[in-house]
């Protein structure tokens, strides 16, 4: 768990520091010319990286205040899935000893569970960040920080309600299962990585049916891996997967930049075979045949 939480770190501190040097350069501007005449200056709109911790603060106001901002419509969802919550906690002890009386999938379920790590979240993010920055592809850049920080809303949102339920894990003995005794299981913080990223990764590459259909069974098997190893119950699951996943949406939605990495129009018409266009100039009295080819 050290070595996790050492590597996050390291990896948002290689991303801060890089943020800090763009936002430098950017303030850098070269010696004017003066010209007769003053030439209006266009505002920016600052980028992610300028904004990156500000928008994990206006994030977390948003998380927070949210129960403040429902009405009557959300009941339709939100009944179900309240009733369906407290379903699982009563029985939670009762699946979480029958899981227990199995041992050959422990060390699978151990692997898998890294998928929603917070070190893999981070190599995550830097992979696209970096990666999107070297090829100059903007989707990539832009997946890459709203993923780190998607993540770092979830470790604050599951850091802060670990401390107040202090639920106790399925392997604690006698309190097992417990609320405000201590216990850190409530809820699952793998499953609100793993779904946040998922949830990221889906909306920026929509059109991209096999990606998200990866991102997503990547995180339903990581989620389901922290019941089967033993380290979560079935509510903690489900909690924290319907967090990731609503922390994940709404990042996106409220930080997402349009950028011409995404599928447009001229996309639309792009064929493997040439298209031949006749030309014709009447005042000049020139005929001819152009060869058009968009790839």
């Amino acid at each position: 768990m050290r070595s996790s939480s050492f590597i996050w770190k390291f990896g948002i501190t290689v991303l801060a520091i890089f943020f800090s040097s763009t936002i430098s350069a950017q303030t850098i501007s070269p010696t004017a010319t003066p010209s007769p005449s003053p030439t209006p200056v266009v505002s920016k709109t600052p980028s992610l990286e300028h904004q990156f911790f500000k928008n994990i603060l206006l994030d977390q106001k948003a998380i927070w205040t949210a129960p403040l901002h429902l009405d009557r419509s959300d009941t339709k969802w939100l009944a179900p899935i309240g009733l369906g919550t407290m379903a699982l906690i009563t029985t939670d002890r009762i699946t979480g000893d029958e899981i227990g009386e199995f041992h050959s999938q422990l060390n699978t379920s151990r692997v898998i569970s890294y998928g929603g790590s917070t070190s893999a979240a981070g190599v995550a993010a830097a992979s696209f960040y970096f990666a999107g920055r070297a090829t100059h592809n903007s989707r990539a850049r832009e997946t890459g920080l709203l993923i780190a920080e998607a993540s770092l809303d979830g470790v604050i949102v599951d850091g802060t309600l670990k401390a107040v339920t202090q639920r106790g894990r399925p392997l604690t003995g006698q309190d097992r299962s417990e609320f405000f005794d201590g216990g850190s299981s409530f809820p699952s913080g793998h499953s609100i990585q793993a779904w946040a990223t998922a949830a990221i990764v889906a909306d920026e590459y929509h059109d991209h049916k096999a990606l998200q259909f990866a991102a997503y069974g990547l995180a339903s098997a990581v989620s389901l891996s922290r019941f089967t190893g033993r380290n979560h119950y079935l509510s903690d699951v489900l909690v924290g997967s319907l967090i990731g996943y609503g922390i994940g949406q709404y990042v996106y939605h409220a930080h997402h930049v349009e950028n011409t990495d995404s599928p447009g129009e001229e996309e639309k018409h792009q064929s493997r075979w040439p298209e031949i266009e006749p030309q014709y100039n009447r005042r000049l009295r020139e005929y001819g045949v152009a060869l058009l080819w968009k790839f």
